[in-house]
């Protein structure tokens, strides 16, 4: 789908009530409707609040705003790179996944769809991605972070059309076909990267994966989730490719019983980073596929060592592993993204191994969304849907409220209501 292309007629006031139609639907509880069950954990209402549209050729596009700031949360366009990206896109349809398939909210699959060709717009067909939009509906194709690549954009796009396939398997299988052969365009690149293996490199006094799509764990871990979601729901094998991928990451799993930060899984280099640190549930979901013990283990000690550390200290920003064995931590801010995914590590490891103290460590980290922070702030709203963007420092919160954080936010508080996810 990529290409030139006409553009026509943007945002006109049918499209825009078109699209005001459809979210105050998928807003509401029709009355004549039986009570869903299990009933969805959070509000939708400021990431349905957040999304618009706009007209290319003869298609409707749904995407998320990137920015909504305090305290009118309407939305803001991000200077010199648009109004949406795939970024947040990507993962917004992984919130409406859950409440399509696991809490009956059939009235957002139109939704659903809307984003699908949003995400399939930024799509080129030799596989890579874009990732702003701008306000007329055209690609921004000069942006740093929205030059066609193989990388986060990537990453957060395959994780898109992996929830749309499991949304739209059964109810539009034609639509459902054409997504994989939208997702495997993606596997040149991957396996681009992974044809290294067993190439090492030499990354914080260790020897590496050198395998790794770019060289960085904390990509390939969002690429692990994408890869392993399709091979569960389609037809495709990625087995191979879900091996190289969680075995690659266990060797970025920081080893040093003296240290505070023992069990870290690096993001990047000698550095760990705390927006976005999926590394544990990737592997895990690896596990969930193939049940190598070397992937709990790694998990496992992640979460007993470092893990725990990390919330008795109130978390942290960034932590680098300098030449000489120290640490250099930043405390602030604190986001969502990081939050919510490790949340979701521990407390799939909770399900998995039935410890204890894994699900009360579960518990003490879901709990920084509700005050138990170093704010000690109610950071996600449940009156509105709305996640604040951050901690800046120990008494100071960014109120804004834009699409990554209420989406991670979603994501996270989900987690524990899907089917099989509780834990005692």
């Amino acid at each position: 789908m990529s290409g030139n292309r006409r553009i026509s007629h943007l945002r006109t006031y049918s499209n825009r009530l078109l699209l005001c139609v459809v979210l105050i639907a998928a807003g509401c509880e029709s009355r004549n409707l039986a009570p869903v069950s299990p009933r969805s954990p959070v509000n939708l209402s400021h990431l349905l609040g957040l999304m618009d549209s706009v007209q290319v050729q003869d298609q409707s596009l749904y995407y998320t705003h990137i920015y909504a700031d305090y305290p009118g949360y309407e939305p803001v366009e991000a200077q010199g790179e648009g109004i949406a990206a795939v970024d947040d896109v990507g993962r917004a349809m992984e919130v409406l996944e859950a409440e399509i398939l696991h809490f009956g909210r059939d009235d957002l699959i139109p939704v659903a769809k809307g984003l699908l060709r949003f995400l399939l717009y930024m799509q080129r067909d030799d596989g890579l991605w874009h990732n702003f939009v701008f306000a007329d509906g055209t690609i921004n194709r000069s942006h740093q972070n929205s030059v066609a690549q193989f990388g986060w954009w990537a990453a957060r796009g395959l994780r898109g059309l992996a929830a749309a396939y499991a949304i739209f398997q059964n109810s539009d299988p034609s639509l459902a076909d054409s997504l994989l052969m939208r997702f495997r365009l993606g596997e040149p690149h991957i396996n681009a990267s992974l044809d290294r293996y067993p190439a090492t490199i030499l990354r914080a006094q260790s020897y590496r994966a050198g395998w790794l799509p770019n060289n960085a764990p904390d990509q390939s871990a969002e690429f692990l989730l994408a890869l392993s979601k399709m091979h569960k729901n389609s037809p495709l094998d990625y087995s191979t490719e879900i091996r190289l991928l969680a075995e690659g990451l266990v060797t970025y799993q920081y080893l040093n019983p003296e240290s505070v930060a023992d069990g870290m899984f690096f993001s990047w280099n000698n550095l760990w980073h705390n927006w976005g640190n999926l590394q544990a549930l990737a592997i895990l979901e690896a596990y969930s596929i193939q049940p190598d013990s070397t992937y709990l283990a790694a998990v496992e000690r992640w979460a007993d060592h470092f893990l725990a550390r990390a919330a008795d200290r109130g978390y942290d920003w960034e932590i680098t592993v300098n030449p000489d064995g120290t640490l250099t931590t930043v405390i602030f801010p604190q986001i969502a993204y990081g939050i919510g995914s490790s949340y979701r590590g521990i407390h799939q490891l909770a399900i998995i191994t039935q410890r204890p103290e894994h699900a009360e460590l579960a518990k003490k980290i879901r709990q920084w969304f509700f005050g138990s922070n170093r704010a000690q702030a109610i950071m996600y709203d449940a009156t509105t849907g709305r996640c604040f963007d951050g901690i800046d420092a120990p008494n100071q919160v960014n109120r804004n409220s834009g699409a990554e954080s209420t989406i991670e936010a979603l994501m996270a508080l989900q987690f524990v209501s899907l089917p099989g996810n509780l834990v005692e």
